[in-house]
């Protein structure tokens, strides 16, 4: 297996937390791990390891495959919504995935204490569409609700880079009760994403027997080739379920090569193409509450990948991470782009796969700068139907549900209040989920209904406070001069066969 390059000094170690997860046993021979080569002494660790060439490409595919949607859905609504037209609103797709690739390099990659160095996708939020469609609809000129946009959105990534730190500090209080209610509700929350792709957009309403067919294939694809295959195959067997599901939606008439026929072959995001920044007070009052959101909901998506890669996410992780999230929303109105923030549809796909590598998703970051750069290519992407997305969705975001259960059953939900915890914190974050509407209250203030709109930030928040009034509390992180332990935690290898047996496949 190839090795990991010699990194630069990462400031951005992760010791042991003490009360945290049960490491595994170092390996070979008691070595620790490390981000060195193995010439040093020290064991590579998994998020470090550098796979083959092929494998990269492969892995690094599979993750811009389960990303693209989400990536490109904000900017086609908000071009709709501001009346760009075909042309304008596929140049926004274009700076979209230009700048996801460039937050995504930050993240995984690094630089100096910017970057978690952990394997997960930086994107557009969806958190942020309804109030950014509020501040385009308060312009009195619609030419001006995107430098309005941009504008706001400068200002609030630089705030949350200055804040970055000392949100990291509120990792004590999330003991495994809240992070495993949090991972819990994370999966849940995808699965209306996976259920809307298979509706096509239109979760009014039953899917077509085309729709449903396909994803129904494309699921027993991905669930057989797993069962059958072994090795790298058997890694992405949810790219291949993806490809075998658009292929056999061909003949039934479910693939669109519309955007492919009119797509330039190359297109620079142009830096302010739409016009300078403006700085608007309301716009950046709405858009910093936003930046907040973001901010809790990728502190809670390291956390579970932390868990997932056994690598924890301590304090200055977490800095590290929001660092490049806040960084990288404050660059992408350079490019045309929006805030963005972490994925948490591929933390199950590293689970799925067990392939921990940080490089795979930094590859996914390459591509996602490719394709912004060549719209063509981005739309060759397009082309897998939304209920082959939704078929492999099922089975991704389940596992980021399931594993944080398995969290929850080693927190012990018998011991004090757990149970109570868990069951509110569940509930009031499952809200947005199920009713779109219901904190569409007359008065109830805008920023309050922004947090209370997304389901993981309401459900973290409630945890917490929960948490903190039964005294519940987890030990801080104790300086330590080791690094990180190996393997997936032990209270997540019991519960999930893939997990246990990918890990034997991708670390060997």
């Amino acid at each position: 297996m190839a090795t990991a390059p010699d990194p630069a000094p990462d400031p951005v170690g992760s010791p042991a937390p003490v009360g945290g997860p049960v490491p595994e046993p170092p390996p070979r021979g008691g070595r620790p791990w490390s981000r060195h080569r193995r010439g040093a002494g020290a064991a590579v660790h998994p998020v470090d390891r550098v796979p083959r060439p092929g494998r990269l490409a492969g892995t690094g595919l599979q993750h811009l495959a389960a990303s693209y949607a989400g990536v490109v859905a904000p900017p086609l609504v908000l071009g709709t919504h501001t009346g760009l037209g075909r042309d304008r609103t596929t140049f926004l797709v274009g700076a979209a995935l230009f700048t996801a690739g460039i937050a995504t390099l930050l993240q995984t990659v690094g630089w100096w204490r910017i970057g978690a160095r952990l394997p997960f996708v930086n994107g557009v939020s969806f958190a942020g569409v309804a109030p950014m469609t509020a501040v385009a609809d308060a312009q009195a000129d619609p030419r001006d609700a995107l430098p309005a946009l941009y504008g706001a959105v400068i200002v609030a990534g630089a705030l949350g880079f200055l804040l970055a730190p000392h949100f990291s500090r509120l990792l004590r209080f999330f003991p495994p009760v809240v992070t495993g209610t949090v991972i819990t509700l994370i999966g849940l929350s995808l699965l209306p994403v996976a259920f809307g792709w298979i509706q096509e957009g239109h979760p009014e309403r039953a899917p077509t027997p085309t729709a449903f067919a396909l994803a129904g294939a494309t699921l027993a694809v991905v669930l057989l080739l797993r069962r059958l295959l072994t090795g790298f195959l058997r890694q992405i067997a949810v790219l291949l379920g993806l490809v075998a599901g658009t292929l056999l939606a061909v003949p039934a008439g479910a693939v669109d090569t519309g955007a492919t026929r009119h797509a330039a072959l190359l297109g620079f995001p142009a830096p302010f193409h739409f016009g300078a920044p403006l700085f608007q007070l309301p716009a950046i009052v709405s858009l910093c509450v936003v930046m907040l959101v973001c901010m809790t909901e990728s502190t809670a998506d390291m956390l579970a990948l932390g868990e997932i890669t056994g690598r924890p996410a301590t304090p200055e992780v977490i800095a590290a991470g929001l660092r490049a999230d806040t960084l990288g929303s404050a660059v992408s109105p350079l490019f045309n782009g929006f805030a963005n923030s972490a994925f948490a549809q591929n933390i199950g796909l590293v689970a799925i796969t067990g392939v921990r590598s940080r490089f795979t998703v930094a590859a996914c970051g390459v591509m996602f700068v490719l394709l912004g750069l060549s719209p063509a290519a981005a739309s060759l992407v397009a082309l897998v139907p939304q209920p082959v997305l939704g078929g492999a969705g099922i089975v991704l975001f389940g596992t980021v549900a399931a594993s944080g259960i398995s969290v929850l059953a080693q927190a012990g939900l018998d011991k004090g209040e757990n149970l109570l915890i868990a069951a509110t914190s569940l509930g009031v974050g499952m809200v947005p989920v199920v009713s779109h509407s219901f904190y569409a209250v007359p008065g109830l203030p805008a920023t309050l209904r922004t947090v209370l709109d997304s389901g993981v930030s309401a459900g973290c928040l409630t945890a917490v406070l929960l948490n903190l009034a039964f005294r519940h509390r987890a030990a801080p992180p104790a300086p330590s001069s080791s690094p990180a332990p190996a393997g997936v935690p032990a209270r997540l290898n019991g519960t999930e066969g893939a997990l246990s047996d990918n890990r034997r496949i991708t670390d060997d």
